[in-house]
């Protein structure tokens, strides 16, 4: 049913102009404003919509994935921005330093790195090869 249709993501924030700021400012993506809500225009046809919520509850998971070449380049280049990643120290998940859990074994996944919107959302990079 759904094999060849066109879809998007989308997400909630508590302020609209502040996650525009960011996403376009501070991450560099091509931001357009819809409905009262922003498009993030990705590669290709790819977008996620952002639309404000006035109950909006930071996700505990994470929205967003973007796919890197190299994570400690990433991790630098958005530390020098001012953002803040994550660090955990669970049987699950340890990172180091930086916030970088490295994967040294491919069938346990990727290098990743966690940081937050200024809505509180988590969002990664995560290395891919």
């Amino acid at each position: 049913m759904f094999k060849d249709a066109k879809v998007f993501s989308s997400f909630s924030v508590d302020d609209v102009a502040k996650a525009k700021t960011f996403y376009a400012n501070t991450l560099g993506l091509t931001v357009t404003d819809s409905m009262g809500g922003l498009n993030l225009n990705m590669q290709g046809e790819d977008r996620v919509f952002i639309y404000p919520k006035d109950s909006h509850a930071p996700a505990t998971y994470t929205v967003l994935n973007f796919l890197v070449p190299d994570i400690d380049r990433a991790v630098d280049d958005l530390t020098k921005l001012g953002i803040q990643f994550e660090t955990y120290d669970t049987d699950m998940i340890k990172t180091d330093e930086n916030g970088i859990a490295r994967s040294t074994d491919p069938s346990q996944g990727p290098s990743i790195a966690w940081f937050k919107d200024p809505a509180g959302n988590f969002l990664s990079v995560i290395e891919q090869k």
